[in-house]
């Protein structure tokens, strides 16, 4: 069985499942586990493959996600292999999505095992927290996490309460501009290092702004990436002092 993964989260996943043969193909953006991403032929970006150089590779499936792919692109593929897309926006998504693409490559049983201890993967005190929160994603314009998305639901599993969410009506990633944060009675502003990569910089921008909000630069992987990544959460939580 060859593979051709485009969406970075569940590279990593694949890795986990000891498909290391049969992966034969992954974007540039797919940089966890570091040994595949040095040694394994890449095809471009998860919105940019490279079709042609896919198709050399001759494989059986092409792993593909709803939103981190697009449509014109899988179509493209199927013309010629299996690509199977995934739908992840909530966490029972991401536990069944990712049991359906193991049972696909014949790898349940690994699945189950990762899987086992998925509970594990959130901070034992996030339900206790309750705080005001947003989180945002992009800048010029800023761009904050909405709902129907996996962030919002990881945001919510964690017991936060994303503002942005109530305030701005259902957009996946509404623009919001500073005066409207200050508004919102923040009492945590949570700056992306992906896709966007904030930094100290705009920490201190924010503070300034928002001088009785915590700001944290949180590693967007962790919120964002379902799969395998998600175990490493609860101790960058802890880190985040909040």
């Amino acid at each position: 069985m060859r593979i051709v993964s485009l969406v970075p989260s569940l590279t990593e996943f694949l890795y986990d499942l000891g498909l290391d043969q049969e992966v034969v193909g992954i974007t540039k953006f797919c940089v966890h586990p570091n040994t595949w991403f040095r040694t394994k032929t890449r095809v471009g970006g998860t919105k940019t493959p490279k079709i042609d150089r896919i198709r050399e590779l001759q494989p059986h499936w092409v792993i593909c996600n709803k939103e981190e792919n697009r449509k014109e692109d899988v179509e493209a593929l199927s013309t010629f292999t299996q690509v199977l897309v995934t739908d992840i926006n909530t966490w029972p998504e991401m536990e069944s999505e990712l049991l359906r693409l193991a049972a696909t490559l014949d790898r349940i049983n690994e699945a189950q095992t990762l899987l086992a201890g998925n509970n594990n993967w959130l901070p034992q005190q996030a339900s206790a927290l309750g705080k005001r929160a947003a989180y945002l994603i992009w800048k010029d314009p800023y761009m904050a996490v909405g709902s129907q998305t996996f962030i919002h639901d990881t945001l919510t599993h964690l017991g936060l309460d994303n503002v942005i969410h109530t305030a701005l009506g259902h957009a996946r990633y509404p623009e919001v501009d500073l005066e409207a944060l200050q508004e919102l009675n923040l009492d945590l502003l949570m700056l992306s290092s992906e896709p966007y990569p904030f930094s100290q910089k705009h920490l201190l921008h924010f503070q300034e702004k928002l001088p009785s909000t915590k700001i944290r630069i949180v590693d967007g992987e962790l919120f964002s990436w379902y799969g395998s990544r998600m175990k490493f959460l609860p101790s960058h939580w802890r880190a985040l002092n909040l």
